[in-house]
């Protein structure tokens, strides 16, 4: 399995220019902080560009119907690993020419233009650090316009897609052990390590795990002190 996962993203890196010029909306023709942390790697479940997700109902609410607070501390482990301070407004340090003003305040369809206007350079941007194939199909699956502001909310909205994508309603039912959810999320997010403290994608790209396995597991056992 994990040869196959590796498969695909060497087959990804040696088309990430070409697939970054494609358009986030391909139906069309302040400064940001600067971060140094890697970017998401991940190119999601859809085969293509595009694609829409299957995704199962959200599992957000609790039992009672209030809001889950887990969730939004899960978040915030991985923006620790993928954005650090700069959080919403984070830009991936190799992009030589970062965009016109801080990431939450562009529309996607700015960032698209921002997106096209700079190739061959990396274009990770917010506190989940997407990547455009990764934004694009996000975007795509959740049917979101080309004037849709990058918001707080938004970026929240899109990673809770990868959220779902990594098996998180398993994981809360007790269908997917802890250590195998985290083990999806590292999958996911270059920043977050394996049991052996290296990111899944070590070495591709300049790609590093950012805090340590102690670091993740200790966070995820606070979060949910009862899952094994």
């Amino acid at each position: 399995m994990a040869r196959r996962f590796l498969g695909v993203f060497l087959a990804c890196l040696g088309t990430q220019s070409a697939a970054e010029l494609q358009s986030l909306f391909p139906r069309q023709g302040g400064a940001p902080a600067v971060q140094s942390a890697p970017g998401s790697l991940y190119p999601g479940a859809g085969a293509g560009l595009f694609r829409a997700v299957a995704r199962k109902p959200a599992p957000h609410p609790a039992p009672s119907g209030r809001p889950d607070g887990r969730i939004p501390r899960l978040l915030s482990l991985i923006a620790r690993a993928e954005a650090g301070a700069a959080a919403y407004d984070a830009v991936q340090h190799g992009a030589r020419v970062p965009p016109p003003a801080a990431p939450i305040t562009l529309t996607l369809g700015q960032i698209d233009t921002w997106i096209a206007a700079t190739p061959g350079q990396s274009h990770a941007i917010g506190r989940y650090q997407f990547i455009p194939d990764t934004l694009r199909r996000l975007v795509r699956a959740e049917g979101l316009p080309p004037e849709t502001v990058f918001t707080t909310e938004v970026q929240d909205r899109l990673a809770m897609v990868l959220l779902d994508e990594a098996g998180l309603a398993d994981f809360q039912t007790g269908a997917l052990p802890r250590e195998d959810f985290m083990r999806n999320l590292a999958r996911i997010w270059a920043g977050l390590p394996l049991p052996d403290g290296q990111s899944y994608y070590e070495g591709y790209a300049g790609n590093r795990a950012t805090m340590t396995w102690a670091d993740f597991e200790g966070g995820m056992a606070r979060i949910w002190p009862g899952a094994g």
